[in-house]
């Protein structure tokens, strides 16, 4: 799922994504607010395989991030995104040896379907400022030092325990997804990142 701070060591199914474009959200990078600290954004990536070999999916989703103030100087982010994805031929996204779960193999260009999920950690060394606005694209790097400042450091980005997500995508049977797929749902979840990474795959969006 779509590019996110963390690096390919660290997240190398669904959290390591490479930025492809950038849909305008109109609003000169700030993102729209729906609430209290939480901070929308329409954006364009693809997502690599679970073995981190290559993109599988272009991914068009509204990314949302929500901020929570500890009141220890720390922050809780929590990153929720949701869109669909269009597939590339290749390899299939749940082909690796770390699924253990049914899987196929390859997936045709073309396939379609729906993508949500959450990654959370914490923030610290920052000053949150809600006021901000992101230059470009915004990614969870981006957006944290837009917002907390380039000294801000996120739990996700290192060898910790306290990182957390899960990511789904669901793929119908139904019109341009015919002949049926082998397999139509592949789930992405863990915990912890870097040596403490625990990451889980099930499923697979594949055709044979």
């Amino acid at each position: 799922m779509r590019r996110i701070a963390i690096p390919v060591l660290l997240l190398v199914g669904v959290l390591v994504l490479a930025a492809a474009a950038l849909a305008d959200p109109g609003d000169k990078g700030k993102g729209k607010a729906q609430g209290k600290n939480k901070f929308s954004f329409k954006l364009v990536n693809t997502d690599n395989r679970c073995d981190g070999s290559g993109a599988w999916a272009t991914l068009n989703e509204t990314r949302t991030y929500q901020v929570h103030d500890n009141g220890n100087g720390t922050f809780r982010l929590r990153r929720v995104d949701k869109g669909t994805f269009t597939t590339l031929a290749g390899p299939s996204p749940g082909n690796c040896p770390a699924n253990k779960s049914k899987h196929g193999h390859l997936v045709r260009a073309g396939v379609t379907g729906r993508f949500g999920g959450y990654l959370e950690g914490t923030i610290t060394g920052g000053t949150f400022n809600k006021q901000a606005t992101c230059a470009a694209a915004c990614f969870t790097d981006e957006f944290i030092t837009a917002f907390f400042g380039a000294g801000a450091t996120f739990s996700c980005n290192s060898n910790s325990s306290d990182c957390k997500f899960n990511f789904n995508y669901t793929a119908s049977n139904r019109g341009a997804n015919r002949p049926r797929l082998l397999v139509r749902h592949w789930q992405d979840r863990g915990k912890g990142a870097g040596s403490m990474l625990q990451e889980v795959f099930h499923g697979d969006i594949a055709n044979s």
